[in-house]
């Protein structure tokens, strides 16, 4: 008898998980359990993955759905790992507590070097693992090394196909080969969602507004992602949208929307502000109302929108957030630089116009449609008013990961050095800090004729040392 348990976070995550086993992404065990969790900084004040609109639906495809937060009470589940000494305890009680005896376990995670994912692969040693990455985070490199006896248990890495052709980073320092779950599988589960009974605005083809908590997560000061909201306002009325529709992130503290209210007021156009007792995802809201533009910042749903469900969109706040990003490694990093380097900003009303939607399918000359990106092309994606090709972006992308986590992708290092040499001007700067360039001896900072002490390990080593005795830390 085989047992796999599949963890999520987030309805994005849940809706992942059923379209891969719709897909036949899975063989068939004998048991499924779905392992719910709540990690936000305080988890008992936000609704429970199990309580958004149409969660029933997918919980068909599952026997049992467990809570993690209450298996590890009183614990944070963000933070919380068994000490090693305790691991053959907390796997013995998780099998009593659990009913899963002595069966043969599989484990199916997000990216196991943090949270639920990273105590779940530590409890559960020797299981096999599949890991999901539902958002644009994947395309980066793992947030920090895993154990090697975690890391060579990873079978593959299942995700959704949000940037054609990019090939993800994350887990990539142990070969795991990327498997895209099939697009009609997402858009079919999103489907049956959306067929939930819900109380939507009834707004003809309005202007759907996401909300991101980047606050909550440190990434900005509250006072800034107010701004981005009203921006967000500003940005669809130039544009021409007279019906907005702002959906609040439903997993962040509500805040009165009166700010947003009186700014609407006073450039004439009308505002509806989402409000459900249950929270709604995303992809819902994007198949039920099908706007006519969805802006957001760096969140999946923003990806979603022009991959899956064919609808314009536009990015605003990008430039702020990659400046604002402490430390480098910060993961959203790479959601914000895919975001600005991909899609229109709010401001550029001509890319955001070239945007000309397909019912139910991808967009025509979008930045993400017909990405060809062996060596061709992705449609509409232009850096300082060049195309980016699919070279390009891989570049960009190995740069910005090396640069993020040279430690654990050291590997990136010629790739990353290939992409600055040749790419590095006023538009891509944006992507880089020049103090880190510094400290990892790319190009950029160093003078061309002093570029042969990259390549040397030696001097690097020393430079190092020599940053660190003048810091204090010698």
């Amino acid at each position: 008898m085989t047992i796999r348990i599949f963890h999520a976070s987030s309805p994005a995550a849940t809706v992942l998980l059923a379209a891969a086993i719709d897909a036949g992404c899975f063989t068939e065990p004998d048991r499924r359990i779905l392992l719910l969790s709540r990690t936000g900084p305080a988890p008992e004040t936000v609704a429970d993955v199990s309580e958004t609109v149409g969660f029933e639906r997918l919980r068909a495809r599952f026997d049992e759905v467990l809570s993690w937060n209450d298996a590890i009470f009183p614990f944070h589940p963000a933070g919380w790992t068994p000490r090693a000494d305790d691991v053959p305890l907390w796997e013995r009680h998780f099998r009593r507590a659990w009913h899963l005896g002595d069966e043969e376990l599989e484990l199916v995670v997000d990216s196991p070097h943090a949270g639920p994912a990273r105590a779940l692969t530590q409890v559960f040693a020797g299981v096999p693992v599949d890991v999901y990455a539902e958002g644009p985070g994947g395309y980066g490199p793992t947030g920090e090394k895993i154990p090697p006896l975690t890391g060579v248990r990873v079978r593959r890495l299942l995700h959704p196909d949000l940037v054609p052709g990019a090939r993800l980073l994350l887990l990539g320092e142990y070969g795991v080969e990327p498997q895209a779950v099939p697009a009609e599988a997402i858009i079919k589960v999103v489907g049956e969602l959306a067929d939930a009974q819900v109380e939507l605005p009834a707004v003809e083809a309005p202007a759907l507004l996401l909300g991101q908590d980047l606050a909550g997560a440190g990434l900005i000061p509250a006072a800034e992602e107010a701004g981005l909201r009203l921006e967000m306002v500003r940005g669809a009325a130039a544009l021409g949208h007279r019906r907005l529709v702002f959906a609040p992130d439903p997993y962040a503290p509500w805040e009165d929307p009166a700010a947003l209210r009186a700014e609407a007021e006073r450039l004439g156009v009308e505002l509806t502000v989402l409000e459900s007792s249950s929270p709604v995802p995303a992809d819902v809201l994007l198949h039920r109302l099908r706007p006519a533009l969805v802006v957001g910042c760096t969140s999946a749903a923003l990806f979603g929108a022009a991959r899956f469900h064919g609808l314009p969109v536009a990015a605003v706040g990008t430039g702020a957030l990659l400046e604002r990003l402490t430390p480098y490694e910060n993961a959203e990093r790479i959601p914000a630089t895919l975001a600005d380097a991909l899609l229109p900003g709010i401001g550029d009303a001509e890319a955001v116009a070239a945007q000309a939607p397909r019912p139910g399918g991808e967009l025509t000359g979008a930045r993400l449609d017909g990405a060809e990106l062996d060596g061709a092309r992705l449609d509409g994606a232009r850096l300082d008013g060049a195309q980016l090709d699919g070279a390009q972006l891989d570049g960009l992308l190995a740069a910005v990961g090396f640069a993020m986590r040279p430690k654990v992708r050291p590997d990136l290092r010629p790739a990353a050095e290939r992409y600055l040499s040749t790419h590095l001007d006023d538009r891509t700067w944006r992507y880089f800090k020049r103090r880190r360039l510094a400290s990892l001896a790319l190009p950029g900072v160093v003078p061309a004729r002093l570029a042969f002490l990259r390549s040397s390990p030696a001097l690097r080593r020393v430079a190092r040392r020599a940053k660190a005795l003048r810091s204090g830390r010698g």
